[in-house]
C-alpha cells in the first residue's frame, strides 16, 4: 500500500512537472528571433508599413523581427508559406485582403485555405483606393467614365495592382455596378500603374494613395473617385465612388498579420499585444497616416470576423469575375 502511494506521488509530480515544464516554455516566448513574411514587394505600402511597427513591436517582444519580402500570385505565395509553417510563433505573415480569404475564388486551385491554415492575429492598416487617370484622358469624372466605356468603339484600359489583389476586385465591382466592359491590366504592383498613368501609356488606374499621393499632388495624374464610404482626409475635394453615381460602392484595402493555424492562443495572445500596442503609439500612428493609411488594430477574434465579413461581402464579385489570378 506505501509502496502504491508513493508510485501515485511520483506520477502526480512527473505531470505537475511536465506542465511547469510546457508552461515556462510557453511564457519564455519569444526566445530568439521572428521571421515576419510580407507577402508584397519590398517598397510597397505595405511593407513601408512592416517597417513601422517593426521596432514598436520588437521593443514588446524582446527580440529581433525579421522581415521576408515574399510577392506573388497576388499576395498568396507569402501566405501560403506562413500557412505551412510550424505553429510555433516563430514564422507570422503579413498579408493583404486578397490573400487572406477574399480572392481564393479567382484561384483554380487555392494553395491553402485560409480558414483553416490560419490565425489571424491583428488588422494593421486600412486603405482607400482612388480611380485616376492619366491627366491627358478625356474623362474627368466617374460619369465621364462611364458613359466613355458605354460609348467608345475601343475599350478603355484599366490598370491594378495584381490579380486576385483588392484592386482587381475594385475594378470588377466597377465593372458590375456600372454595368460597363472595361479591359484590365494587371501589373505587378502599384508603382508599375503609376508610371504608366503619368506617362499617358494607360487611360485609368486603381491605386492606392501610399502609392499614387506624391504623383496626385503634383497634379501628374488626375483623381476621379475614392472607393472608401467617406471622402479620404489627404484629397477631401475628391469625391466618393458612391456620390459619383454609384450608391453603396464601398471598397476599401486592408492587411494585417497571421500565424499558422494551431499556434497556440497564448502565442497569438503575445503577438496581438505586441503589434496592438505600436499601433498606438503615438509616433507610428503619425507615420502610417503619412502613407496615406488608416491605423486598424484588433484582437484575434475581432481581425478573425472582420475577415469572414469581407469574404461574404466580395463572394458575390467573385463568382460573377471571369478574371483568374496568376
Amino acid at each position: 500500500m506505501k509502496q502504491a502511494v508513493i508510485t501515485v506521488a511520483f506520477a502526480i509530480l512527473a505531470c505537475l512537472g511536465t506542465v511547469i515544464v510546457s508552461g515556462s516554455a510557453s511564457w519564455a516566448y519569444p526566445d530568439r528571433p521572428i521571421r515576419l513574411v510580407v507577402s508584397f514587394p519590398a517598397g510597397g505600402s505595405s511593407d513601408a508599413i512592416a517597417r513601422i511597427v517593426q521596432q514598436a513591436a520588437e521593443k514588446q517582444l524582446g527580440q529581433p523581427i525579421v522581415i521576408e519580402n515574399k510577392p506573388g500570385a497576388g499576395g498568396a505565395l507569402g501566405i501560403d508559406m506562413v500557412a505551412k509553417a510550424p505553429p510555433d510563433g516563430y514564422l507570422i505573415g503579413l498579408g493583404g485582403a486578397g490573400a487572406l480569404g477574399i480572392n481564393l475564388g479567382l484561384q483554380e486551385k487555392p494553395p491553402y485555405d485560409p480558414r483553416k491554415d490560419l490565425r489571424p492575429v491583428t488588422g494593421l492598416a486600412s486603405v482607400p483606393f482612388i480611380l485616376a487617370a492619366s491627366s491627358s484622358h478625356k474623362g474627368k469624372s466617374l460619369r465621364d467614365i462611364i458613359a466613355l466605356a458605354k460609348d467608345s468603339k475601343q475599350p478603355l484600359a484599366l490598370g491594378h495592382g495584381g490579380n486576385g489583389t483588392m484592386m482587381h476586385l475594385t475594378a470588377e465591382m466597377l465593372n458590375q455596378t456600372a454595368a460597363i466592359k472595361i479591359d484590365f491590366v494587371p501589373y505587378r504592383g502599384i508603382a508599375p500603374v503609376v508610371n504608366d498613368l503619368i506617362g499617358g501609356h494607360i487611360d485609368l488606374g486603381i491605386v492606392d494613395p501610399p502609392s499614387a499621393l506624391q504623383a496626385i499632388e503634383s497634379g501628374m495624374i488626375t483623381t476621379v473617385a475614392v472607393s472608401s464610404a467617406q471622402r479620404f482626409a489627404r484629397l477631401p475635394t475628391i469625391p466618393t465612388f458612391a456620390e459619383s453615381g454609384l450608391p453603396d460602392f464601398e471598397s476599401i484595402g486592408w492587411f494585417g498579420i497571421v500565424a499558422p493555424a494551431g499556434t497556440p492562443a497564448d502565442l497569438v495572445a503575445k503577438l496581438n499585444k505586441a503589434f496592438v500596442t505600436a499601433l498606438a503609439d503615438p509616433g507610428v500612428v503619425d507615420k502610417i497616416r503619412a502613407l496615406g493609411s488608416v491605423p486598424m488594430p484588433m484582437s484575434p477574434d475581432e481581425f478573425q470576423a472582420f475577415i469572414a465579413s469581407e469574404a461574404a461581402k466580395w463572394e458575390k464579385v467573385v463568382a460573377k469575375s471571369t478574371g483568374k489570378a496568376n
